[in-house]
Parts: C-alpha cells; structure tokens; sequence
C-alpha cells in the first residue's frame, strides 16, 4: 500500500495551495529521485513533447533535463483545483550549456490519487531567451514569498 504523500484530494484552497508550493520546493531541488517519490509508480506524463509512464522514466527525463538546464529554479502558482486535481501557471529560468539564459513559462494539469501522488501531469511549456541582466528567478523561493504570483512578463 502506498504510503500517503499529503495533502491529500479532496483539495481545499489551502491544502491546494500547500500542493503547489510542495511541488515547487521539491523541484528546486534538482534531485530526480526525491521528485519522483511525489508520483504514482505507474504515473503517465506529456511534458512538452515527450510523453513518460512510471518513475523510471521520471527520474531519467528529470535527469537529463537538469544536465541540460543549468542553474534551475522554479516558480509555481495555483491556477485552480476541483477534488482531486489541480490546474498550476510556473516559470523557470535556467542557463543552457553555452551560457545562453532562457525563461520559460508554462502550464500543468495534475491529477492524483487517494494517497496524495501524482497520477497525471500534463504540461505545455514555451521558452523565451532573455540576458542574464533579466533574470529574476534566483535558487529557491524564500518562504516570506510563497504565494506571492509572478508578473506575465
């Protein structure tokens, strides 16, 4: 039996809220392992164009986009949620291997299951080059900001 990875469905505001800031903490992490541990062992996922089912595939994906995407780091807002799923706007900067700095923003669907895990994440991304000067994502957020949207642009 799993083990339960709360909050758990049905979501309230706060409890939705606090699935969302988890997501994001657990991501700036940059550890693919810890990440995985928040989806069902048979999770499915599109992610951009690629599309993953199960952990392994998790942790492989993740690691090879952390490779790439260097100085990562995440923001997460909640869009909206019913029962168990919930609906998130984020963006994320990150430098590629030839120093260039991207934006990119994005939305994901999630739903999960009794325990709390992930079960589906569907997410569509689209990557902005910026300077290194615009940058306004820096490591993970503190904690006097959680909740706190970023602006569009």
């Amino acid at each position: 039996m799993p083990e339960d990875r709360p909050p758990c469905p049905p979501f309230t505001p706060e409890t939705a809220r606090q699935k969302v800031q988890a997501a994001e903490d657990a991501w700036n992490t940059r550890d693919p392992h810890r990440v995985a541990l928040a989806y069902t062992e048979d999770s499915v996922w599109r992610n951009r164009d690629h599309f993953l089912a199960g952990r392994e595939e998790i942790v492989a994906f993740l690691t090879g986009k952390w490779r790439r995407e260097l100085d990562y780091a995440l923001r997460k807002s909640l869009w909206s949620f019913h029962e168990d799923r919930i609906a998130v706007r984020f963006q994320y900067e990150c430098r590629d291997t030839d120093g260039r700095w991207w934006r990119s923003y994005g939305n994901e669907l999630w739903e999960f299951d009794e325990h709390g895990l992930m079960r589906r994440r569907e997410a569509s991304i689209d990557d902005v080059a910026i300077e290194e000067s615009d940058r306004r994502i820096f490591g993970p957020r503190p904690a006097a900001e959680h909740g706190i949207d970023l602006p569009l642009r």
